[in-house]
């Protein structure tokens, strides 16, 4: 079994860089100054070291440390198509993540590893269509990010089309929000859904185009192809 402190001693930064990415990112938390590459690859160290048990406990430790690298290494370790046994554990913790939401790229590396256990078990839909009407902005956002692979089929079965009409119905509750990363999230979704079901994107835009910010529409149309 890793530690975190074990884990974060194996992570060498640079103090320039980590003043650079607070000021990047903005949340008020600790900066390593760890180069992606680098953290990639203690992560494949970690991962190839722990069982399945082991590294939920390691992701949820690192999490907890609030470090920028420590969380993202977190999302990074529990990103897998398929996990064996894929019980709750790791959904779980990866839900309770997403009220401490608080910046795109912390909330993104966790939404990827959401991600796959969507996909694993659609039934956990469920739980997150509850997430649309949170007060946290970033609980709404995770929504959106943690759905896009229903963007991505080019021959969705029937129950993968229902499911990819349900987001939309959640995008459609949030075009009249106000926050930019609402917007941004929902023309992301859009724009990654025309480059596989054009027709769709537009009816959205037709009915819901109006309401949008006007560079969350253009954006959303950017892939769309001619008519």
């Amino acid at each position: 079994m890793i530690t975190a402190q074990e884990a974060l001693s194996q992570l060498i930064g640079d103090p320039a860089k980590a003043a650079d990415m607070a000021r990047y990112h903005k949340a008020d938390r600790p900066y390593l100054g760890v180069a992606n590459p680098d953290l990639d690859a203690a992560v494949k160290e970690w991962r190839a070291a722990c069982t399945l048990d082991e590294r939920i406990a390691l992701a949820s430790d690192l999490w907890d440390t609030n470090i920028h690298e420590a969380r993202i290494a977190a999302g990074k370790l529990l990103t897998q198509a398929r996990l064996r046994p894929d019980d709750t554990a790791a959904w779980d913790l990866i839900a309770s993540w997403v009220p401490s939401f608080d910046a795109w790229a912390v909330a993104d590396h966790a939404s990827i590893a959401g991600q796959k256990r969507l996909v694993a078990d659609p039934a956990r839909l469920d739980q997150v269509e509850t997430w649309t009407t949170s007060e946290h902005m970033w609980t709404r956002r995770a929504a959106l990010v943690m759905t896009l692979p229903w963007t991505k089929q080019n021959h969705p079965k029937p129950g993968e089309e229902a499911a990819c009409d349900r987001i939309l119905g959640w995008a459609a509750s949030y075009v009249s929000d106000p926050e930019w990363f609402i917007q941004k999230a929902v023309a992301w979704w859009l724009r990654d859904l025309s480059k596989h079901d054009a027709p769709r994107v537009r009816a959205f835009l037709e009915k819901h185009g109006e309401t949008m910010k006007p560079f969350a529409r253009k954006e959303a149309a950017r892939k769309l192809p001619p008519v």
